[in-house]
């Protein structure tokens, strides 16, 4: 046999089901979802049939309490028989038939006209599954699953593809979602993330973001590229929330994709702020940040048992703050530096000149999670140096404290004032210049 499928709107339309038993309850709340019109036809009812019936509105669902008759499928638009008795089945498949009225059995999908098929949904999208030979509901349930998982992961092409030119500020109301990238590969950011990208009309960009997944999308996606380098700010941030605010007004679905976590250093509050003063929904996704995923490319738990029980995070641009040397002082918090590079001198000058201990252990990384990741280990007194001789450049996160002494993890502590270096993978150690 073969079967076509086909949307079928059951709104208000009456479905007769031919039996009383937990089949019939099972594919009765499948129909109600959907908004049909149920008759039970069966002497009786046991179970979930029963409970259904009595929990739903009786214009909605109703029961005639007597065997089945040809008649009882004339005013029907589709039936379903269930009875587990073959000849009741038949008959109610024959009376169909001849009414070209189309009827599904679930004793036996051979018999019937049609079938129910398995169905995955995502939003507004219905996948069915079902197979066009002998039945086999395990196998289709099976298939449906898997595709269900796809759509939970933003694996599938799902996004509603819309004419931009239809989208006004009266007809619409665009959104804005906030996305955290995580430290750049895009196997490290969220799933939520990664499927509210690939639902989006447009994506502005950072230049640290996952942009690697970007070449997943489809080309109706207006993507935007606003990122930022030291010294080189081509899209100021009042043009970026301009631009978030804009493109939600026509109606659109904006994605702001940024690398690490968008309220950690980030800006997010400010567009934030931008969207809720223009009246536009904002969403925020968080992020894997730098803070913690940097370090942990360094074999640097920003936390450890008995070496470090607090984590003081720094906007490098800044002068260190009375907060910041009291951080550096203390011998249990790891002080991690964002966007630190340029001033690194001046920072460290000031920690030296407020009485930090210059042994305090350090570590720079560098194009963490990315081509070119390096780590340098070394000392708050020769940071400077080793900075300057290396050619540091961002971006890169600064690590102050306890918990960045090579050996914490592999219980061999070789921290001194000489300047380390090296090329690292997880857990790895620097190798002496």
């Amino acid at each position: 046999m073969t079967f076509v499928m086909g949307g079928l709107d059951v709104r208000d339309k009456l479905i007769v089901l031919v039996g009383g038993g937990d089949v019939t309850a099972r594919s009765a709340e499948r129909f109600l979802t959907e908004g049909a019109v149920l008759r039970i036809i069966a002497p009786r009812l046991t179970g979930a049939a029963a409970e259904l019936l009595h929990v739903t509105d009786r214009e909605r669902m109703s029961w005639v309490p007597r065997p089945f008759r040809d008649t009882d499928v004339d005013d029907a638009w589709l039936v379903h028989t269930a009875t587990g008795v073959s000849d009741v089945d038949t008959a109610v498949d024959t009376a169909c038939r001849s009414r070209r009225i189309w009827c599904i059995d679930a004793a036996d999908a051979l018999r019937g006209t049609a079938r129910l098929s398995a169905e995955a949904r995502h939003d507004d999208l219905v996948v069915g599954t079902l197979s066009t030979g002998s039945p086999d509901p395990r196998r289709s349930a099976s298939v449906r699953s898997a595709v269900q998982k796809l759509f939970e992961r933003g694996l599938l092409p799902d996004r509603k593809i819309r004419n931009r030119q239809e989208c006004s500020d009266e007809q619409h109301t665009g959104s804005v979602t906030l996305i955290g990238g995580g430290p750049g590969p895009g196997d490290l950011m969220t799933l939520r993330g990664y499927r509210a990208l690939t639902q989006a009309d447009v994506i502005v960009h950072d230049r640290l973001g996952p942009t690697d997944v970007l070449g997943d999308l489809g080309r109706h996606v207006e993507v935007i590229d606003v990122g930022k380098s030291p010294g080189n700010h081509p899209v100021s941030q009042q043009r970026i929330n301009d631009i978030l605010v804009g493109r939600a007004r026509r109606g659109l679905r904006v994605a702001r994709l940024k690398g690490g976590d968008p309220f950690v250093l980030g800006r997010g509050g400010e567009e934030a702020q931008a969207c809720n003063a223009a009246g536009v929904p904002v969403e925020v996704i968080p992020g894997v940040s730098s803070v913690v995923a940097a370090p942990q490319v360094a074999g640097i738990p920003v936390t450890h048992r008995g070496t470090a029980d607090s984590v003081h995070v720094v906007n490098g641009h800044r002068h260190p703050r009375p907060s910041t040397l009291a951080a550096l002082h203390d011998d249990g918090t790891t002080v991690v530096v964002l966007m630190g590079t340029s001033t690194l001198p001046d920072f460290v000058a000031a920690s030296l000149d407020a009485g930090v201990p210059s042994k305090r252990p350090v570590t720079i990384v560098e194009n963490a999670h990315r081509p070119g990741q390096r780590c340098l280990n070394t000392t708050l007194g020769y940071v400077t140096e080793l900075a300057t001789s290396q050619s540091v450049k961002n971006p890169a996160v600064i690590v102050v404290g306890e918990a960045a002494r090579p050996g914490l993890l592999t219980g061999q502590d070789d921290t001194d004032d000489t300047i380390v270096q090296g090329y690292l993978g997880p857990l790895a150690k620097g190798v002496s210049a």
